[in-house]
């Protein structure tokens, strides 16, 4: 198996960002390994993350971490609050991708694209979440429909 790393190529806050630091992640079916993460350095040990985590759970845009000697994540020190989601869009069915980035977008998210196919959306506070949950939902449904009535995105 090889070791793959998951990068961020335009993290939210790159202008803030000096600093890049990582974490392991559990590999499941993707053999991503280890997760960079755009970060501010706060002090020696801490950094403020500056991106969209896509394979870190329990990480948020905003997160201070406490890094090791080697600059792996060892824990939260302080949240920021905000909420993480990933949105995975099927193979061949990419119709509705745009879109769906721009309305996340009009209701105030933050979007960073992993692939082509794997969104990680940042809600800053649980309302702003709850909105982008919603939101999200609904689209789900629609597509569910679309797929059980045999139309295409």
């Amino acid at each position: 198996m090889s070791v793959r790393e998951a990068v961020h190529r335009e993290p939210v806050w790159r202008d803030r960002s000096n600093f890049i630091i990582a974490i392991d992640v559990d590999p499941a079916d993707t053999n991503v390994t280890t997760e960079q993460l755009w970060a501010r350095k706060v002090d020696d040990r801490h950094f403020e993350l500056c991106c969209i985590p896509f394979f870190a759970y329990d990480l948020a845009l905003g997160d201070v971490v406490e890094v090791d000697a080697d600059y792996m994540v060892r824990r939260v020190s302080t949240a920021s609050g905000r909420y993480v989601f990933r949105v995975y869009f099927e193979r061949g069915n990419f119709g509705n991708r745009d879109s769906t980035v721009e309305e996340l977008e009009a209701l105030g998210a933050q979007v960073e694209w992993s692939s082509p196919s794997l969104l990680a959306v940042d809600a800053r506070d649980q309302k702003h979440a709850q909105q982008v949950a919603d939101y999200l939902h609904e689209q789900e449904k629609a597509q569910r429909l679309m797929y059980e009535t045999g139309k295409t995105a």
